[in-house]
């Protein structure tokens, strides 16, 4: 399809009020607006808190963020700030409120819409280019066929956050970097399991460095992960970019579902996922230069690229659900019963990929 007609110069917004990988996972699409209209100035509405995985981003020239729960004043004053700003205004999801941002900001409008209903059939009325999006596609498949129909460069490319990591916060070589504690409860992996594979790595000679996020709640639950561990903790200690340079010279990273992992396979480091009731054929991390082949729903180590998804392939996985209680405190019985022994398989297959220090 043919590029949508904008001015010299133009300005375009890209909204993705979504989660912290959710945002990374946006990335290609705002490449191929770049390669697509270069002279372009991109700027992206995200929710407060996930502006950090876009720093250093060399495509982006302004990051707005909206605090999570806003209303009233604030609200009105961002709708004052936005309207009718763009040239351009694309929404890289389907709900009601960011297609509002994308009606309001843009003169010209795209974005992605159901396959069915009757508000729909309205928003796609009032996008000039839409997409309806399949159930069953990867997030990064979905924003690649958003640039297909706004005519822009198909860029399977993951952009992690450029920076460097402080002299103080540089480990020895070689080192494994593990972050062992996602947002939610019921995509956590043992601490058993934790503690016995980084015991095995130390005992080949490699530094392990601990990362995780500045919450209490956080360090309090690596506080007993990593007790009494030959590890070097960071977890809090590291914005995206130094976090993201820290993985990339990394022989192995090993981690849970969660945007870190995200990080970690775009920067190309060989990396290990551990997944439970998430579906990788939606939300399986998208290795440096692209996914070649889709991930399966389940199986026990699978490689694509820079990869090594990790699985216990019990008969009810991927079920896409919040733990086996369905709350995001909930255990995960996919998770709870996979051993280490089997994570430590994937992990010698991605060391012995990597460069010899």
């Amino acid at each position: 399809m043919t590029a949508i007609d904008l001015p010299v110069r133009p300005r375009i917004l890209v909204i993705a009020l979504r989660r912290l990988g959710d945002v990374l996972l946006t990335t290609p699409l705002i490449r191929g607006l770049k390669r697509g209209y270069p002279d372009a100035t991109i700027d992206v509405l995200v929710f407060s808190g996930t502006e950090g995985i876009l720093e250093g981003n060399p495509d982006i020239g302004r990051v707005i963020t909206m605090p999570v729960g806003s209303g009233g004043f604030r609200m009105l004053a961002l709708l004052g700030r936005l309207w009718r700003r763009y040239d351009l205004a694309v929404s890289t999801q389907t709900g009601d409120r960011p297609f509002f941002f994308t009606l309001i900001s843009g003169t010209r409008r795209a974005g992605m819409v159901e396959a069915s209903g009757v508000l729909s059939a309205v928003k796609r009325k009032s996008l000039h280019r839409a997409i309806t999006v399949s159930r069953g596609s990867h997030r990064v498949d979905d924003v690649l066929q958003l640039a297909d129909t706004l005519g822009v460069p198909r860029i399977p490319e993951v952009v992690v956050p450029k920076g460097n990591v402080r002299p103080g916060h540089r480990p020895a070589l070689p080192y494994a970097v593990i972050h062992a504690v996602p947002m939610f409860h019921y995509k956590r992996w043992t601490d058993k399991g934790w503690r016995a594979l980084a015991a095995t790595l130390v005992q080949h000679g490699m530094t392990i460095v601990a990362t995780g996020g500045p919450s209490v709640a956080d360090r309090n639950y690596l506080d007993l992960v990593w007790r009494g561990m030959d590890v070097r903790r960071l977890d809090g200690a590291l914005a995206w970019p130094e976090l993201a340079a820290l993985i990339r010279a990394a022989s192995v990273y090993i981690g849970p579902d969660t945007s870190v992992t995200h990080l970690a396979a775009g920067t190309g480091c060989p990396t290990v996922a551990l997944y439970g009731p998430t579906d990788p054929r939606l939300w399986g991390p998208w290795p440096a230069g692209g996914l070649r082949e889709p991930w399966a729903a389940a199986g026990t180590i699978q490689q694509r690229g820079n990869v090594w998804l990790v699985q216990n392939p019990l008969p009810c996985m991927p079920c896409q659900l919040e733990g086996c209680e369905r709350r995001l405190d909930s255990y995960s019985a996919c998770l709870d019963e996979l051993g280490a022994p089997h994570v430590l398989a994937a992990v010698n297959q991605a060391l012995a990929t990597a460069p010899k220090s």
